[in-house]
């Protein structure tokens, strides 16, 4: 059995490396591993794109994760699992998993309740140990210290993490932008990362999403003038898409809605399971209220602004729904509009090219935010000067460009060679990256995969 020895640290991805979603990452210290994250994929194949010869059409499963087995097999040398933030592709597989590792989980009091309400309805509800931490609090979990840092991202409360042990420590810097006006939280802090670069930080371990996109990120502030522009403008209803997670860019829209004279009402379970939680957590605007699902539909169309999930072209989505005219609640008409406050992930593009036509030939008008003039989305990952500025503030003496498929992880390692970083290693899911005593990389040291995951697990 692979365990590291004490003057080991590694790092080992078993998923989210090579690929977008469902991250599952193990550092190794000590006979000791620290889980960080633990999420899921939507609508994939089990076999990713780039293994895959293309010969045969590939069964696609609703949910997908990470092969767990390997750490599953050591689970009594599993320190702790930590998750950074509340995406689905950072903490959506523990209420399928948990049951196999049975361990503590260590995560801030945001995505603590989210991951209490995705568990309440399974049959580990208030049976998984959630340890909640506070902003900078360092905590030893077996032979590691992890400190919360904070970042920008685009919901509540996201940590990048310090994970230090006696050999060197590692900044995991998770989904991360450089937000100077969030929606949500504070600013993003640069002083906190400078200050890493006066600790000898042996490696990052970092987002590669936006790598090779040049400049900065836009910030939910620029995000938050285009929409209002772009809502001012329509005179039907106006349909907005966005990811159903996205609390920045719903508060967003219900400042847009007050300021233009509509109704807001959400449309899809995630949206109202989120909102919900921002409420309960204090984060939602008491100024900002909204208006029930089921009266939108009785007011003139101008007065309307209807949030809905189904960005990507999902099936059965309230979006997809209302492009079919079944939706029970609200229906669309000529004249109407729908905004996707979202990207079209790839591998997605004819799901919603399929819902558009749809929508087109009802003579609803769509937006997509790749073809708007104006910002009507914001990613929350870093481009590359973003990514350069952190490497420039901590210094590391390593780079493991994550959070990627290939030309990300690429772009990234190249932009750490131009910020001065002269060890930087591109790998994927099951690669052995040795940080410590000697700094290497061993390829496909695990066998990694992909399993189906079901409710009830």
């Amino acid at each position: 059995m692979l365990s590291p020895k004490k003057e080991d640290f590694w790092f080992l991805p078993l998923g989210g490396t090579g690929e977008i979603g469902m991250n599952l990452n193990l550092y190794g210290h000590d006979d000791s591993w620290l889980m960080v994250d633990c999420g899921v994929s939507f609508d994939e194949p089990l076999i990713p794109q780039y293994k895959h010869n293309g010969d045969s059409v590939q069964n696609h499963h609703r949910i997908v994760a990470a092969d767990p087995t390997f750490i599953v097999e050591q689970k009594d040398k599993l320190a702790g699992i930590v998750i950074t933030h509340a995406h689905e592709d950072h903490v959506g597989a523990i209420p399928y998993l948990w049951d196999r590792f049975k361990c503590p989980i260590y995560t801030t009091s945001f995505t603590a309740e989210v991951l209490r309400r995705k568990l309440a309805q399974t049959k580990l509800a208030n049976k998984v140990p959630i340890v909640e931490v506070s902003h900078r609090g360092a905590m030893h979990l077996g032979p590691f210290s992890v400190e919360w840092l904070a970042v920008t991202h685009s919901l509540p409360e996201p940590y990048a993490l310090k994970i230090s042990t006696c050999t060197g420590t590692v900044l995991h810097t998770a989904d991360w932008k450089i937000d100077p006006q969030p929606v949500t939280g504070q600013p993003f802090d640069s002083q906190v990362y400078r200050n890493l670069g006066n600790e000898n930080i042996l490696a990052l371990v970092g987002d590669s999403t936006n790598a090779v996109k040049p400049g900065f990120s836009i910030s939910e502030r620029n995000c938050y003038d285009g929409l209002l522009s772009t809502v001012k403008s329509q005179t039907g209803r106006v349909v907005v898409t966005c990811f159903g997670s996205n609390v920045a860019r719903l508060i967003s829209l219900a400042k847009v809605a007050k300021k233009t004279g509509r109704y807001m009402a959400l449309y899809g379970r995630s949206l109202v399971n989120m909102y919900g939680i921002a409420r309960q957590q204090g984060i939602w605007p008491d100024d900002l209220p909204l208006a029930d699902a089921h009266h939108l539909g009785y007011l003139p169309p101008q007065e309307v602004l209807a949030v809905a999930t189904g960005s990507q072209g999902e099936k059965n989505t309230a979006l997809a729904r209302m492009a079919k005219d079944v939706h029970p609640q609200i229906a669309l008409d000529k004249g109407d509009t729908v905004i996707y406050s979202s990207i079209v992930i790839p591998g997605n593009e004819e799901s919603v090219g399929r819902l558009n036509n749809a929508l087109k030939a009802r003579g609803i008008g769509v937006i997509l935010s790749e073809e708007s003039q104006l910002p009507v989305h914001a990613s929350g990952h870093p481009c590359a000067e973003e990514l350069k500025l952190m490497y420039h503030w901590v210094k590391p003496s390593i780079a493991i460009p994550v959070h990627g498929e290939r030309e990300h992880l690429l772009a990234h390692a190249n932009i750490a060679k131009q910020s001065g970083v002269t060890k930087h290693y591109v790998g994927e899911n099951g690669d052995l990256y040795r940080l410590a005593p000697q700094a290497s990389i061993r390829r496909q040291v695990v066998k990694t995969g992909r399993i189906p995951l079901q409710h009830g697990e």
